[in-house]
């Protein structure tokens, strides 16, 4: 395990050095303009403003001179805002957004339109979330730029890839982490309680409370809320199997750190939503659907890390034999979703007064700070060296594969017109890793850990005992 893990963080450390100083001396483009808009559509979908506007609009577009329209093509999403309880043309509205954040009002045929241009529309809500290369005609209204489509939108491949291997990523890592998983590993919390409460204390009340203070203090909350919320979902997720490995580089108490992964994550099915709805709940024009986070959480986290723990019981051998390969996968997959998803949004990293120096130290320090808390906290309540390394590395580092999978999921329903809360929780994945080796380092000079720990030798015991 030693050779092909220390290969993995050192590709995937290189890998993201070099992202990073990319993504720090992009030149900032985009503008506000469309994203003020696009906040003041979503109001109207929660009753707020002018709530016949979605109707106005539906009929300038349908009433422009199409004649003087310009072509155009690029690369972008669709987005789609409903009302609640209207009908008509009155409760939706449909919109082209162009990667640099430029926005376009997407004109619909209307009933008499021709069977060519109903075509061209043919499955408009299934693109929703994905994107697309779009031909179209654009043209100014009095107050708005509209567009209708003049080519069937194209799916971008790369897009299409990081989809897919977000789904499979997320499978494989969790049926991983069941594959090492047994009863035995959630008894550890009454055999060893000190370690376990005081790390679930960690991740789910010290740690939210960091992110929280944290994007306070930086103006996070006011001006790029859903930055905020990127923070404070990263905290509110279970910690990972990259805590895992650092922990076994760390020389810390593994068993307690694979604990702690598998106590932390079956927790989170009713943390992660909570705490987020808790913390984000004043957030200006954020809404948690925490329902869909908790699906979310079940489906690809709950299920497979089930399916995992049961190949373990019935067929240890194979468990043993294939948890490695389903390790190094994890790590592997998490590496190319982050690397894959910044590059297939590079171009909103031009936007450095959103993502700029503030932004990645933010980041950076909330693992830095998570870890040294992880520290101090332990020591005080007089836990060993050994359990104290394992319970800081929980504490800083998180399931960053998670944390964009759902970011993902809901970003188009909390209407996070940049995709920050993924961005957010891209970056804090590959800057977790930098801060890991850090915290190795810092171990190993103030952590000193001598001959066999008790922890360890209570375990070898209670196995022998078994035998």
């Amino acid at each position: 395990m030693t050779q092909w893990a220390s290969a993995a963080f050192r590709t995937g450390t290189r890998t993201g050095a070099v992202i990073i100083m990319l993504l720090i001396t992009a030149i900032p483009s985009v503008t506000f303009a469309s994203e003020d808009m696009y906040r003041e559509f979503s109001a109207i979908t929660r009753g707020k403003g002018d709530q016949q506007l979605f109707k106005k609009l539906n009929s300038e577009a349908g009433n422009l001179d199409w004649s003087k329209a310009k072509k155009t093509t690029f690369k972008g999403n669709l987005r789609l805002l409903k009302v609640a309880g209207a009908t008509g043309d009155s409760a939706y509205l449909y919109m082209v957004r162009n990667v640099d954040g430029k926005l376009y009002i997407l004109s619909i045929p209307s009933e008499n339109a021709s069977e060519e241009d109903k075509a061209l529309y043919a499955g408009l809500d299934e693109m929703l979330g994905d994107k697309f290369m779009f031909t179209l005609m654009v043209a100014e209204g009095r107050s708005y730029s509209f567009a209708r489509l003049s080519e069937r939108p194209l799916r971008t491949k790369l897009d299409r890839i990081f989809k897919i291997s977000i789904v499979l990523m997320l499978f494989f890592v969790m049926v991983g982490m069941g594959l090492t998983l047994t009863v035995k590993d959630f008894k550890r919390v009454f055999w060893k309680p000190r370690g376990m409460i005081t790390g679930a204390l960690l991740q789910w009340a010290v740690m939210p409370l960091i992110a929280v203070g944290m994007g306070r203090l930086l103006g996070f909350y006011d001006m790029f809320p859903f930055i905020f919320v990127g923070i404070v979902l990263i905290a509110v997720s279970p910690g990972g199997v990259t805590s895992n490995l650092m922990t076994f580089y760390a020389k810390g108490d593994l068993a307690l750190s694979v604990s702690l992964t598998s106590f932390s994550t079956v927790l989170s099915l009713v943390f992660t939503p909570l705490l987020l709805a808790l913390y984000c709940a004043n957030v200006p024009e954020v809404t948690i659907p925490v329902g869909l986070i908790m699906q979310t959480i079940i489906i690809l986290v709950i299920i497979p890390l089930a399916v995992g723990m049961t190949v373990q019981a019935r067929a240890p051998k194979f468990a043993t034999k294939a948890t490695p390969i389903f390790s190094a996968l994890g790590v592997v997959a998490l590496l190319f979703l982050i690397i894959a998803g910044i590059f297939s949004n590079i171009e909103i990293f031009t936007d450095t007064e959103r993502y700029g120096f503030k932004f990645y130290s933010a980041i950076f320090i909330l693992t830095i700070m998570g870890m040294l808390t992880g520290v101090f906290i332990p020591k005080l309540f007089k836990i060993s060296n050994y359990q104290t390394r394992a319970i800081s590395l929980e504490t800083g580092l998180r399931n960053a594969s998670l944390a964009m999978a759902l970011a993902l999921l809901i970003q188009d329903y909390m209407g996070d017109f940049y995709s920050s809360m993924f961005v957010t929780s891209a970056i804090f994945g590959l800057l977790m890793y930098i801060a890991g080796f850090l915290s190795i380092w810092f171990y190993k000079r103030f952590l000193p850990v001598e001959g066999e720990p008790e922890f360890e030798m209570k375990f070898k015991t209670d196995d022998e005992v078994s035998r």
